[in-house]
């Protein structure tokens, strides 16, 4: 969904496209300005006033919403002057610019801070802006209009205006513009039924995780814990009523438990309800998926692809099925016997102080921190201590402004949904105002979990003048506890790196239309500019300039800080293999000609059998949980991750060539990241770099070598 400030009075601007253009008059319903979500934002720079937000005012505006949208489409269709890209393409471009705004803020409201009652109103909302959406689509009229200025685009349109036409003449046919009405009407119904099934699929995935915990009560079963886990789990059980040690399925606390605990017992009773989250029981998504997946492909079919992978991927980088399973396979091939041989060795070492019996997935991650810990002298517990989350934030600015010039301010004039979030007014290096930045750091459960970037708006130019987005980086990372402040975990670094990388594609993005900027480009690029990020974690030089003890002030010591670089590649191929059976089980569920009626935990494994390293155990699968590709936009795509990473470690092998902080270099990746979708992405990169990424770039990273 595009999201565009919505000023009332400038409607027909809007319609227009320029002055000159004559548009019919648009008839509004009426509009409760007493409602803060359609009133006027007198607010500084227009930020969402969540302090005046209440749940009953979602559904009144939504309902409002819709009838502007409808209004403002119905006055490009019945506009008699003949089609042209201001009063079509570009009044399409503008429309339902109060529904997107409302829908900003709901949709982000309820992935960070949901309730029942919000999600209640997401249930009654979905089927109305499915129908819009359709209506808009497949509206003979409007599709009319829009292939007239495609055929017709006359000789003065600029690059981004080319692009946008484009865009809305391919967005029509791939959302059945071209179809019989008989089709069409199946299509409304396909589409109708998925959106309220990947909604449902995430409710029920939250639920699951919220609905396990594990409460411990003898001190003699966490007493081996670092510090910062006990307090944690302490934490937890306290806000729980309870008493003791209460382990949840939240990151924070289900990892580091699983990494520095030896209880097996416990550990696999985790570990089997973590990988068998909505598989069965109260919360089951199995139906949800087997479904979900019939109904997209019925919907590629009508549209002419044999199957649901082949239609998502005629619209990204990668253009095709046979090359992203080529791409995931040449990965496979070239690290699978190197994975295998990472399990052996924790396996070996397990063996070597004293474990018996087969490793299984609930004993890995806590011998391979022993193992690590040995073979490098290297740990969270040691990291930890410098890795202060206000001291990070601090040094993920300094990395903004030392690359691009940003400065980061707290706005504390600007209200937050929540009162662990913060806001920052970014400013460009000339002083200018280019952003509003949302951070939110800490688990609860009423926050989906993972880490990712969004925006309750994004960046356009409204009537000539340009509006700047509001980006928001939403975390599950460790809270801080009674004694100590909030201390990240390396791997936390890294997730926030990455996402602030995220947020750079939006906050740097120039450019008139919001469909085309910031992280609109193919799925399979927007991870480039996170994953690429990631890498100053591993800098000394970097490090260096913030890296302190929390208590003491001290510098992390350089032999630390190689120690951290000696082991960045530590069971590298085994992580690598883990994520390209996600990629594999996405595209074998989406490459389906038929559909699946069968149990989803088979499917599962059989997808994932060629990457299979650990031993396999039964009643489990991540499927029913897997977000990504079920309710959120990666279906078909997860293999982006692997593919962006390609592009990342060829790019980053570039500053480190010229200086991880050489300015000509960071202002060439500076306008790969303004530039948005307005150019196809292997151009850009190709301007960046110099010449075409290769899979050899990653593997050679991994530091795979025969």
């Amino acid at each position: 969904m595009k999201k565009t400030l919505f000023t009332l009075m400038s409607v027909s601007l809007l319609l227009a496209g320029c002055c000159d253009e004559k548009m019919p008059q648009v008839v509004l319903p009426e509009i409760d300005t007493t409602n803060p979500l359609l009133a006027e934002w007198d607010t500084p720079h227009q930020t969402p006033p969540f302090d005046k937000i209440e749940l009953a005012h979602y559904l009144p505006a939504f309902k409002t919403a819709i009838a502007v949208s409808r209004a403002e489409v119905d006055a490009i269709v019945n506009n008699p002057a003949k089609p042209t890209f201001a009063n079509t393409i570009l009044a399409l471009e503008n429309q339902g610019a109060l529904l997107n705004r409302i829908g900003g803020v709901f949709f982000n409201i309820n992935e960070a801070n949901t309730s029942d009652e919000l999600q209640e109103i997401a249930n009654t909302i979905q089927p109305e802006l499915t129908a819009l959406s359709n209506d808009i689509s497949l509206n003979p009229e409007l599709f009319a209009r829009v292939k007239y200025v495609y055929e017709h685009p006359g000789l003065f349109l600029s690059q981004e205006d080319k692009k946008l036409l484009e865009d809305s003449y391919k967005g029509f046919v791939r959302g059945g513009a071209n179809l019989s009405e008989e089709d069409k009407a199946l299509y409304r119904e396909y589409t109708s039924e998925l959106s309220s099934l990947t909604l449902k699929f995430g409710q029920n995935s939250l639920a699951a995780t919220n609905a396990f915990s594990y409460n411990i009560t003898k001190a003699a079963l966490v007493e081996e814990l670092p510090a910062f886990v006990k307090e944690g789990l302490a934490m937890e059980a306290k806000a729980r009523g309870q008493k003791g040690w209460t382990v949840t399925l939240k990151a924070p606390s289900y990892g580091p438990f699983m990494t520095y605990s030896s209880q097996r017992d416990i550990k696999e009773t985790l570990w089997k309800a973590y990988n068998s989250r909505a598989l069965g029981g109260q919360f089951d998504n199995s139906d949800n998926i087997r479904r979900i997946t019939e109904l997209r492909l019925k919907v590629a079919n009508l549209l002419g692809y044999e199957c649901y992978a082949d239609y998502v991927l005629d619209n990204r980088m990668a253009q095709n099925t046979p090359t992203v399973l080529s791409f995931l396979e040449e990965l496979r091939v070239a690290t699978k016997e190197y994975a295998e041989k990472d399990y052996q060795d924790i396996n070996l070492y397990a063996q070597s102080i004293g474990f018996e019996g087969q490793l299984m997935p609930w004993d890995f991650g806590y011998y391979s921190e022993k193992y690590k810990n040995e073979k490098y002298a290297v740990n969270d517990e040691l990291i930890k201590p410098y890795l202060k989350l206000d001291n990070v934030i601090d040094a993920v600015f300094m990395l903004a402004n030392r690359l691009y010039g940003l400065t980061f301010t707290p706005a504390e004039n600007i209200t937050v949904y929540h009162p662990d979030v913060t806001a920052y007014e970014v400013k460009d290096n000339n002083g200018e105002h280019l952003a509003i930045l949302y951070l939110d750091f800490f688990p609860r459960e009423s926050k989906r979990s993972g880490a990712w970037m969004t925006e309750f708006r994004g960046t356009s130019v409204e009537n000539g003048k340009e509006v700047r987005p509001l980006v928001s980086l939403v975390m599950n990372f460790t809270k801080p506890t009674e004694t100590t402040p909030s201390l990240l975990t390396f791997d936390e670094l890294t997730t926030f790196l990455h996402e602030f990388g995220h947020s750079l594609h939006g906050m740097l993005a120039k450019g008139k239309y919001e469909s085309l900027n910031g992280t609109s480009v193919y799925r399979d690029f927007v991870e480039l500019p996170s994953q690429i990020m990631e890498n100053w974690a591993y800098e000394k030089e970097y490090l260096d300039l913030w890296a302190k003890h929390y208590q003491t002030g001290e510098t992390m010591p350089s032999e630390l800080i190689e120690k951290i670089v000696a082991a960045k590649n530590y069971l590298a191929a085994y992580s690598n293999i883990r994520q390209l059976s996600f990629g594999l089980t996405d595209m074998a569920w989406h490459t389906l000609k038929e559909p699946y009626t069968g149990d989803v935990e088979a499917f599962e494994k059989a997808s994932m059998a060629s990457t299979q390293v650990v031993p396999v155990v039964e009643g489990t699968a991540m499927a029913p949980a897997f977000g990504h590709i079920f309710s959120g936009g990666y279906a078909a795509g997860y293999y982006g991750y692997k593919w962006a990473e390609v592009l990342a470690a060829d790019g980053f092998s570039l500053f480190q060539q010229n200086g991880i902080f050489d300015t000509n270099t960071a202002a060439a990746f500076r306008k790969l990241l303004s530039s948005g979708g307005k150019v196809h992405p292997m151009d850009l990169y190709v301007e960046f770099r110099g010449h075409k990424p290769q899979t050899q770039a990653l593997i050679d990273q991994m530091g795979l070598k025969k």
